[in-house]
C-alpha cells in the first residue's frame, strides 16, 4: 500500500517566542509561533512591520536563540549559523565591494569550506549563469544596478546549495518594475531547481505571487493568525484579487475593529 502519511518537514518551528533587549525595554518579537516548511516549499512569512518576521528569520539562521520553543532543520536543533541555511538580505551592500561578481560567489564557497580553487570557480559560474549575469562575472558591485546586485546575492546563496534559502524582503528596496522582474526571475529559478525558500515580506501581492504557502502573523508581538495555500501559477486576476483581499481582511481585521471602537 502507498505511504499516505504526511511528508516530514524540512524545517520545524515549534512554540517559538523570541525576545531581545533594547536600552530601555525587553521586546517580545514573536509569541509561541508554530510552522513547518516542506522540501521545495516557497514559504512566506507575511505580516505588518514589527510582527517579528525578520527576527524569526534570524532565529532560523541561528543568529539568535528562542526564549521559548525550538527550531529544527532535518530533525536537528538549530543552535548556530551554518552553510545549510543561507541568507539574502534587503540591503545592496551585502556584497564585498573589492571583489568581482565571480569572486564574491567563490569567496562564500571557499570560506565555508564547501569547495576550493577550480571547483569553486566552476560552481560559482554555474549559478552566475542561472541568474543571467555571465557577462558581468568580472564586474565589481559598484558598476551593477540594485537588481543585479540582488541576483549576485541570490547566486551566492544558491551556489552553497543550502537546505533552505532565507530571504529577508530581498526586493523591497527595488523600484516597482525591477521588483516585479526579480519576482519573475526567482520563480523561474525555482522552476529549474526546486530549491526551498523561506521568504519574508510585508507585501500581500508579493506573497501571493511568490509563495505556495503563506503564514500570516499578527502585529507585535507576532503570533500565527492563519496559514494559507497560494494560487496556481495560471490563476486569473479575479482569483488573485480575491485572495489578496481575503488576506488583507485577515491581517487587519483587528485594527478595523479597534478603530470602530475609538
Amino acid at each position: 500500500m502507498p505511504d499516505l502519511s504526511p511528508p516530514h518537514p524540512l524545517l520545524d518551528v515549534r512554540g517559538v517566542t523570541l525576545q531581545y533587549k533594547t536600552r530601555d525595554h525587553l521586546v517580545t518579537a514573536t509569541y509561541r509561533v508554530d510552522f513547518s516548511v516542506l522540501r521545495s516549499d516557497r514559504f512566506i512569512l507575511l505580516g505588518p512591520s514589527g510582527c517579528g518576521k525578520s527576527t524569526l528569520l534570524k532565529a532560523v539562521g541561528g543568529y539568535m536563540a528562542p526564549t521559548e520553543g525550538e527550531i529544527h532543520l532535518k530533525g536537528q536543533r538549530i543552535v548556530k549559523p551554518g552553510p545549510d541555511r543561507m541568507m539574502v538580505f534587503q540591503e545592496f551592500d551585502q556584497l564585498l565591494p573589492w571583489k568581482t561578481v565571480r569572486q564574491n560567489v567563490v569567496f562564500a564557497l571557499e570560506t565555508s569550506g564547501k569547495l576550493k580553487g577550480k571547483a569553486a570557480d566552476e560552481k560559482a559560474m554555474q549559478y552566475i549563469e542561472k541568474v543571467h549575469l555571465t557577462r558581468f562575472a568580472d564586474a565589481y558591485p559598484h558598476t551593477l544596478s540594485g537588481g543585479m546586485k540582488q541576483r549576485v546575492a541570490i547566486a551566492r546563496g544558491m551556489a552553497m546549495e543550502p537546505d533552505i534559502l532565507l530571504m529577508d524582503e530581498p526586493f523591497a528596496a527595488l523600484d516597482a518594475l525591477t521588483r516585479r522582474q526579480m519576482q519573475e526571475e526567482l520563480l523561474a529559478l525555482w522552476d529549474e531547481t526546486k530549491f526551498t525558500v523561506l521568504f519574508v515580506t510585508h507585501s500581500i501581492p508579493e506573497a501571493v505571487k511568490i509563495g505556495n504557502r503563506i503564514l500570516l502573523l499578527s502585529p507585535h508581538p507576532g503570533q500565527v493568525k492563519a496559514e494559507l495555500n497560494s494560487l496556481p501559477a495560471d490563476a486569473d486576476r479575479a482569483s488573485i484579487a480575491a485572495l489578496e483581499a481575503r488576506i488583507h481582511g485577515m491581517l487587519f481585521a483587528d485594527r478595523v475593529e479597534e478603530d470602530a471602537h475609538v
